[in-house]
């Protein structure tokens, strides 16, 4: 029984891999679609379903692992040298912690979830900031305020002004969601196209 569930998860960790390969060029939304359209599928359920706008989407995943589906933070080190533990424990594609990753799970009932899966990862996005905009009044297009309340938490949010390093994080968030939601507008007529493929 032991060696038939290490199988199986044998075979799940290569479907995901051979699914999680980062594409060329992370900075254009029509290039990364070019080469991941499942993902278009999975952005666009997400935007329908939360109603988070794909560009926003892919600019947190942008800034939070560059669509890394293995990603972590570097770990501390003790006299600049001797490696220590990582400051967090964020992971995969929306760097998500343990922690707020296990109430995405309780509260939508995608028991299965998996920080190192794309489809799960943009949910959790939509999931996150649909609950911003209910408990901090922010929109969903507003990339700015909803990466601050992103990386700082719900609760640490008001204090944000005292914090010029998320801030700088936030501005490049917004810019690269802008860029982001100018490409799509050359792309998305053909993307929306292709119909017959189905997820």
């Amino acid at each position: 029984m032991l060696n038939i569930k290490k199988f199986f998860l044998f075979l799940l960790l290569i479907l995901i891999s051979s699914c999680s390969s980062i594409p060329q060029n992370t900075s254009n939304s029509c290039s990364i679609f070019n080469e991941k359209y499942f993902w278009y599928k999975h952005a666009k359920s997400t935007e329908k379903k939360w109603g988070t706008p794909i560009y926003v989407q892919l600019a947190i995943i942008k800034m939070e692992s560059d669509f890394h589906w293995l990603a972590k933070p570097q770990k501390q080190k003790i006299f600049k040298v001797i490696p220590f533990k990582r400051p967090s424990s964020s992971f995969g594609y929306s760097q998500a912690v343990k922690g707020t990753w296990e109430q995405y799970k309780n509260e939508t009932g995608n028991k299965f979830a998996t920080r190192a899966r794309f489809k799960d990862s943009v949910d959790f996005i939509g999931w996150y900031t649909d609950k911003t905009e209910s408990i901090l009044k922010i929109s969903k297009q507003d990339a700015f305020r909803q990466y601050i309340a992103y990386h700082e938490g719900w609760g640490a949010y008001k204090d944000y002004k005292n914090n010029l390093k998320v801030i700088g994080l936030a501005k490049r968030v917004k810019n690269q969601s802008d860029k982001y939601k100018s490409q799509l507008q050359e792309c998305q007529k053909r993307l929306n196209k292709n119909k017959y493929i189905i997820f």
